[in-house]
């Protein structure tokens, strides 16, 4: 059987990716991270999400991060994560350094470790205003140089995909609903409290993805506030 390597967060996009590689047939690995992220409860639902897909799951220790990738709200305490929308400039002080070509790599040696066919990546359109490991135009030659760095130890015909690169969360959202993904099984809020806060800027981002989508939101949100989206 084909193996798939999800990296997996615990969110919807990374959710939706592993319900689309099941769907797919492959025999799924889902791989997580514990960086120090403030809102590391993302990874309880991460399990929760490997138990009902019967996938394999690794969760990574690296919260040695938290100390050396200084600057970021997700990974200093004495930084509060703002609220507003995705795309304000505000949100810049949510980027951990580098993160995505971090744990890609690591995801790459797991996958060629156990022979598996492919590794994805849940990065969509709407992170590129402010995250650059999220864009094309990084993932691209990134995953190039994966296969590269691999020729010779990994399976034949070996790729990294991001297919939800070029389309919207709402887009993800849509058709995770045709996939049947469970979202009560997803965490997205940055300052992990009890509930999703609802207006930090990737709790507005869900709330948002769900209306433009109609698709129902089973999620409980503390706050409700409304932001005008940037042009």
């Amino acid at each position: 059987m084909t193996k798939a390597l999800v990296i997996a967060s615990g969110g919807m996009d990374s959710a939706t990716l592993a319900w689309y590689y099941h769907s797919l047939g492959y025999d799924l690995h889902m791989v997580g991270f514990n960086y120090g992220q403030r809102h590391a409860k993302e990874l309880e639902f991460l399990k929760k999400q490997a138990d009902t897909l019967k996938a394999d799951l690794t969760i990574v220790q690296m919260d040695f991060m938290k100390d050396l990738l200084k600057g970021s709200s997700l990974t200093d305490d004495q930084i509060e994560v703002p609220d507003g929308h995705y795309r304000e400039e505000t949100m810049r002080i949510t980027v951990v350094p580098n993160r995505n070509a971090i744990m890609l790599s690591i995801a790459v040696g797991i996958a060629v470790a156990n022979k598996a066919d492919v590794v994805g990546t849940g990065i969509h359109g709407g992170d590129h205003y402010i995250y650059p490991d999220c864009r094309p135009s990084f993932f691209e030659p990134f995953a190039e140089a994966m296969k590269q760095a691999t020729v010779g130890h990994s399976v034949e015909g070996f790729k990294l995909e991001a297919p939800f690169v070029e389309i919207g969360k709402d887009d993800i959202a849509e058709y995770g609903n045709r996939l049947g993904v469970d979202y009560s099984l997803t965490w997205s809020c940055y300052k992990g409290g009890e509930i999703h806060c609802g207006s930090c800027g990737t709790c507005f981002e869900r709330r948002e993805a769900f209306a433009l989508a109609g698709v129902n939101d089973p999620t409980e949100y503390l706050n409700t506030p409304h932001f005008e989206r940037p042009n």
